[in-house]
């Protein structure tokens, strides 16, 4: 299950409280019911942060079956369905801003991460479609891709390989990041929050189709 307030945001400032939809985002059909409850509930939608992301790691040939369907359904199709129910909205008003939370692995590739790694670059795929097919409004579609962000998904790769390697937290946390991001620092999710609020904000409207790298170097290289 994935809470609302994870994957759409009107955009619009309100008095009242956050509302929060659950919506198993595995399937098509309650992806798809969750943009109609938060638009009948608050109204149009402006602004979709796709943001509901799950992992599992392991290698090709042992990769659990039901891992990889979980994985790529909800970091991918549900991208899809979300989207594509705003965007008849959004095209009506000739104003709109989808932006993609991806990853540096939608990108580049790494072992394990089958599904994941196949997922973002879907995500990145998806993301510049709907930016070409919208380009003549003011109707913009981003990704944002980070490397490594200090988050729960994160800390238990850090914990696994903690384990694996025999290493303490400490050299655990710096041989992950050093072993991708030469800047060997986390990208904080506040920095993305910032990214997401450029790119929704009219400084951004000519930016469209982009995948914005926020990896310390780890893309570049």
């Amino acid at each position: 299950m994935a809470r609302a307030i994870d994957q759409v945001s009107t955009g619009v400032p309100r008095a009242d409280s956050p509302k929060y939809l659950d919506a198993d985002l595995r399937s098509s059909w309650a992806a798809r019911l969750l943009i109609t409850d938060v638009e009948s509930s608050m109204g149009d939608v402006d602004l979709l942060v796709n943001n509901a992301g799950i992992q599992f790691t392991a290698r090709v040939e042992d990769f659990s079956v039901s891992k990889w369907d979980d994985i790529i359904a909800i970091n991918l199709p549900s991208v899809f369905h979300t989207s594509a129910a705003v965007l008849p909205g959004m095209q009506k008003r000739q104003h709109g801003r989808i932006i993609n939370i991806a990853s540096a692995h939608g990108l580049v590739a790494s072992a394990e991460k089958a599904a994941y790694v196949a997922a973002k670059h879907g995500v990145v795929g998806l993301t510049k479609t709907i930016a070409l097919e919208n380009a003549k409004s003011d109707l913009t579609c981003n990704a944002t891709c980070p490397g490594w962000v200090k988050t729960a998904l994160v800390e238990t790769q850090i914990q696994k390989y903690m384990e694996r390697k025999s290493l303490s937290y400490q050299d655990a946390t710096a041989t992950l990041l050093t072993g991708k991001e030469p800047g060997g620092r986390f990208t904080t999710p506040e920095k993305i929050v910032a990214a997401v609020l450029f790119l929704a904000s009219d400084a951004g409207n000519n930016m469209t189709g982009i995948s914005l790298a926020m990896d310390g170097g780890w893309t570049a290289q």
